[in-house]
């Protein structure tokens, strides 16, 4: 068996700024002109964004990575969604509506949602020319790219892939794996954080944030191909951290339920999808070489990045840098200094917290740089000095 390299970019709105750091630390430690180590890679939600610009630059990796870090250390709110007042106040309104027309039992209207998004879709429109995908599978330089979003009616997980021939469709309870040539409408899709952006519709369904339903997020890779997986999530020990339960005082607010439902959206998934990989990878190596072959199972390498500070924090430094129609947006649905900052470390898409975030992703993977290049693949900081 061919040994393959398999990347995956987790979700998590603003939060994907870390999967920059962490490549740019990576890039860093490859020759100038290196093409993309990663044959295999897997985004979700905004990690989607990030693993198609790859693809997209995998002739150069540094290339790829620097184009990424200058495009999320210039964000602003307004590019991803619209923050003017006419906007804000529109799609407020027509969310409420929606909320109480349904309980009603009045059919919802289409497309609404608490934020309007149409700022990502010209964005993306301008920055990824999802076309050079299969210019760098055709060139050798990538096996395969998926985009994971989820769909409304089927309540499946589907995995949407572009790669070599040779990669089988797949199907398992509540995820499938589809063929197809990756367009701006998959990263739409699967970057539609459930009540903040709109469902998008793809032939016949309407889909959203890939992260929901994603029972098994490593699968994917491995279904294409990957034998060995880096992951890099975006969350941290203290988004568990049973002593926050002391500072609830009442009832929970809006925005505290919000942060909560998109941590386990995002979050929970993946830790507990490790957590079974090591399980397995522990039982396959207390095997015997005959009982691994009559089970057909096989140790799958992963290493895991994730982030050494709490990415809430951080953004209730960074609070005052959003307009101030989207702050007055989050106060009216409960966002208070050390409470649903959850949700607002979802949403802070300015540069000055992406910079925080990604300067911590590059701080993160510095710390363990020989570990990941060992992992990739690649002589140590320690062997490219000998080898000078």
């Amino acid at each position: 068996m061919k040994h393959r390299l398999g990347l995956i970019l987790t979700g998590g709105g603003a939060r994907a700024a870390y999967q920059v750091g962490v490549l740019k630390a990576i890039a860093e430690s490859m020759p100038r002109r290196a093409h993309n180590p990663f044959p295999i890679i897997c985004g979700t939600s905004a990690g989607a964004l990030n693993a198609t610009a790859l693809a997209v630059n995998a002739v150069s990796f540094r290339k790829g990575v620097h184009y990424l870090d200058s495009i999320w250390r210039n964000f602003h709110a307004n590019q991803v969604y619209r923050t003017d007042v006419i906007g804000v106040f529109n799609n407020s309104v027509l969310w409420l509506s929606a909320l109480v027309m349904g309980s009603l039992g009045f059919r919802m209207p289409k497309q609404v949602s608490l934020l309007d998004n149409s700022p990502l879709v010209e964005l993306l429109d301008q920055v990824l020319p999802c076309e050079k995908i299969q210019d760098s599978i055709d060139a050798g330089l990538l096996y395969a790219l998926s985009v994971t979003a989820s769909g409304y009616g089927s309540g499946q997980s589907v995995t949407f892939y572009q790669g070599v021939k040779d990669i089988m469709p797949w199907k398992r309870t509540r995820r499938v794996g589809v063929p197809t040539k990756i367009k701006l409408e998959h990263l739409l899709a699967s970057s539609a954080i459930p009540f903040i952006f709109p469902a998008t519709k793809i032939n016949r369904e309407y889909f959203g944030d890939g992260s929901m339903r994603q029972i098994a997020p490593v699968s994917s890779a491995l279904h294409m191909g990957a034998t060995r997986v880096l992951v890099v999530g975006v969350s941290h020990d203290d988004d568990y951290d049973t002593a926050k339960r002391e500072n609830i005082g009442g009832y929970p607010s809006l925005a505290h339920v919000g942060g909560h439902a998109l941590n386990s959206i995002f979050l929970d998934s993946m830790e507990v999808d490790l957590e079974r990989v090591n399980q397995i990878n522990e039982l396959v190596n207390a095997m015997s070489e005959e009982e691994r072959e009559r089970s057909n199972f096989r140790a799958i390498d992963v290493l895991a990045i994730s982030p050494s500070e709490s990415l809430e924090r951080l953004a209730e430094r960074h609070a005052g840098d959003l307009p101030w129609t989207i702050r007055v947006l989050l106060r009216l649905v409960g966002v208070r200094q050390h409470s649903g900052t959850s949700l607002l470390s979802y949403l802070l898409s300015e540069k000055k917290y992406c910079s925080a975030v990604i300067d911590l992703g590059y701080r993160d993977a510095l710390a363990r740089r020989d570990e990941i290049l060992e992992f990739i693949g690649l002589p140590t900081c320690k062997e490219q000095e000998l080898s000078k």
